[in-house]
C-alpha cells in the first residue's frame, strides 16, 4: 500500500512539469493527498494539498501562483501541475494521504511513495 511518484525531470528554468501521484492498492476516496519535497540537506516541507472532496486546497507561499494540485477520484490519481519553475524547487517530491482535510503534521500522513526528482537548471 504505496503512492507511485512520477513526472519528474531535467527542466530549464520558467519550464514546466507535471507530477502524478498514483494510489497503489487503496482507493484515495476518503483521503485528503499532500505533496511534499525534500532538497539536499535540507527538511522536507509541505508543498501544496487537496483535501479529500477537493474542495479545498494549500499551498506553501513559495509555490503559490505557479503550482496547481488537483485530483481524479476515478483514475485514484493526483496531480501536481508546476509551471515557472525555478532553481529552488529543485528537490524530490512525495505524495502521501492523510483522513479528509489537509494537515500541518506530516506525521499525520502515510503511504509516502519513493519519490521523483524534480531538477531545475538556471
Amino acid at each position: 500500500l504505496q503512492f507511485v511518484e512520477s513526472g519528474g525531470g531535467l527542466v530549464q528554468s520558467g519550464g514546466s512539469l507535471r507530477l502524478s501521484c498514483a494510489a497503489s492498492g487503496f482507493s484515495l476516496e476518503y483521503s485528503a493527498i499532500g505533496w511534499f519535497r525534500q532538497a539536499p540537506g535540507k527538511e522536507r516541507e509541505g508543498v501544496a494539498c487537496i483535501t479529500a472532496s477537493g474542495g479545498d486546497t494549500e499551498y506553501v507561499d513559495s509555490v503559490k501562483g505557479r503550482f496547481t494540485i488537483s485530483r481524479d477520484n476515478p483514475k485514484n490519481s493526483v496531480y501536481l501541475e508546476m509551471n515557472s519553475l525555478k532553481p529552488e524547487d529543485t528537490a524530490v517530491y512525495y505524495c502521501a494521504a492523510t483522513n479528509i482535510f489537509c494537515r500541518s503534521d506530516q506525521d499525520k500522513y502515510g503511504y509516502w511513495g519513493q519519490g521523483t526528482q524534480v531538477t531545475v537548471s538556471s
